[in-house]
């Protein structure tokens, strides 16, 4: 009787510690993938529950405490390698838009450029406006046009003067004709009567 009270002990020791050590396999094998897969926050609050707190100290097994370790690490370096890629990144983007704004600088200047010489003109070597240019060559044209029609009406009064000055030319030429015609006839009639008059007072004597 006492010997199967022994075994009996014995077989619940044994199960008992078989048990233990299956409840601490599964624990390690939970606690390893939780601290595998989750995040750190998930992971602190894993650790959080597993814990207690003695004399305001929480007690952490050596284990969980380089896991979480090792996992923050490794989560502040790929932060730190993200943050190193976002700074080239923006480093680059940085240096895209200055070359964007020269180019948009040097675009903008081109356009200015190829606006004022499109709106001006080049008279003489001179460059000015386009209103400017039109008004100058309206009023050139508008002067010399004015001018021509003071020099045909010149020509006109002048023609106007020429031919009535011809006329009173002709007029008088033909006066004169007649004015010499008939002194001439009255210088031979007074001569004719002279010499008349001279044989008269040869004939007398």
């Amino acid at each position: 009787m006492k010997k199967i009270i022994y075994r009996l002990i014995i077989v619940t020791v044994l199960l008992f510690l078989l048990t233990g050590n299956i409840y601490t396999i599964s624990a390690q094998t939970k606690m390893s993938q939780v601290m595998d897969t989750a995040t750190l926050k998930n992971q602190f609050e894993y650790i959080q529950k597993r814990t207690r707190i003695y004399d305001n100290f929480r007690a952490i097994r050596e284990d969980y405490f380089q896991k979480i370790k090792r996992n923050a690490m490794d989560s502040l370096n790929r932060a730190k390698q993200t943050i190193n890629e976002l700074n080239k990144n923006i480093y680059d983007l940085n240096r895209q838009i200055t070359v964007l704004k020269g180019s948009l600088a040097k675009t903008k200047q081109d356009l200015e450029e190829v606006t004022r010489t499109k709106n001006s003109l080049s008279l003489f070597g001179i460059r000015m406006n386009k209103a400017a240019y039109n008004v100058l060559l309206w009023g050139i044209i508008a002067g010399l046009t004015a001018l021509l029609v003071i020099l045909f009406l010149m020509y006109k009064r002048s023609h106007v003067v020429t031919a009535h000055a011809k006329k009173e030319l002709d007029e008088l030429k033909e006066e004169f004709e007649i004015y010499r015609k008939n002194t001439r006839e009255r210088i031979e009639k007074m001569t004719i009567s002279h010499h008349k008059e001279i044989q008269k007072l040869k004939r007398e004597q």
